[in-house]
């Protein structure tokens, strides 16, 4: 139990910071998601493929000494609640998008509680804007969270409902407003 209060502690005291997400980041980045989404695994190709297509909306945190992926966060345009299912290429983005789309945005435990996340939103709200509304798939419960910077649950027809069952029951499809 000390190793791990020592973790949590030097974990506490490093610096990190967002920057725009690079192709080398791709290996560090799925061992990251399969910490935090042992259950909902996707590809490599999948987030390489994210970031050839909308690298603006790919973002990396890392440890400020040593470039260490901590988190990462992959959102793209789309057409309006019409996400991609779990673990599947995008082959293009959207040519008319009318919602911008949080993919996902995760952070080690070790670096949570400290605004990255919020911060990490500010940025993405920031392309946001050219779109209406933002989507995203809310997961693991952490719809409250998201609750915080304005996401509420979203109208969901039958082809986003079965979606949505791939990332598990507690899944839920989340938007807000970009704009009035």
């Amino acid at each position: 139990m000390e190793a791990t209060k020592a973790e949590a502690t030097s974990s506490a005291k490093t610096k990190v910071a967002w920057r725009e997400m690079c192709l080398n980041d791709i290996g560090s980045l799925v061992r990251v998601a399969e910490k935090i989404h042992p259950d909902l695994p996707e590809c490599e190709q999948v987030f390489a493929e994210r970031l050839k297509l909308f690298p603006e909306g790919c973002l990396a945190l890392v440890e400020e000494v040593g470039d260490e992926l901590c988190g990462y966060a992959i959102s793209h345009p789309i057409r309006r609640r019409n996400p991609p299912a779990l673990n599947s290429l995008l082959g293009e983005i959207a040519l008319d998008p009318d919602q911008y789309y949080i993919h996902d945005l995760a952070i080690l435990p070790e670096f949570r509680r400290r605004g990255l996340a919020q911060e990490c939103i500010k940025k993405l709200s920031a392309l946001a804007k050219r779109y209406l509304t933002t989507g995203l798939v809310s997961v693991y419960n952490t719809a409250p969270f998201w609750g915080l910077s304005g996401f509420v649950p979203a109208t969901v027809d039958e082809g986003l409902e079965k979606k949505l069952l791939d990332y598990g029951e507690d899944a839920m499809y989340l938007e807000r407003k970009n704009r009035e």
